[in-house]
């Protein structure tokens, strides 16, 4: 089977406390990301600040030798608190992650009214690495007593 991507910060950083009050102070944060097999899957909440505004992800798979860009595409409904958006992307990481040594790094960017933020995890950017998934042994799974005697009366 093909590796797995693992994070190494918490995969749903929308869900834990001061979530939209750290969007609302830093104007751009990731929402959840999950690993596929067409790449990686995530979400990004951003303080709605003007109408046209551009986020995307920049990523690399060799330590920043190089990176690339993927777009963010608006998700509506926006959410219920009125004052922020979803966008979602998706990292097309094909054979490059078929690797279980990969290691993908992320940072999210916002652009809005003549500015732009980024979302880089505190400093330390987002950070997933290749796991080689276990493969299923074959055969039915054995019962631990499976050598002892059965008796019928």
């Amino acid at each position: 089977p093909p590796p797995l991507l693992e994070p190494l910060f918490p995969p749903q950083p929308g869900t834990s406390p001061g979530f939209a009050e750290r969007v609302r102070q830093h104007k751009v944060r990731l929402e959840w990301v999950r690993a596929e097999p067409a790449g990686l899957r995530g979400a990004v909440r951003v303080l709605n600040l003007a109408y046209e505004k551009v986020v995307s992800v920049r990523y690399t798979l060799n330590g920043w030798a190089s990176c690339a860009e993927a777009a963010a595409t608006y998700q509506p409904p926006g959410p219920a608190d009125g004052i922020t958006d979803r966008f979602a992307f998706l990292l097309p990481l094909g054979t490059a992650a078929a690797a279980a040594e990969t290691a993908l790094e992320f940072a999210v960017r916002y652009r809005v009214a003549g500015a732009e933020y980024w979302d880089n995890n505190e400093g330390k950017n987002y950070r997933l690495r290749g796991r080689q998934r276990v493969p299923p042994a074959d055969g039915p799974p054995q019962d631990p007593d499976s050598s002892a005697w059965i008796h019928f009366i």
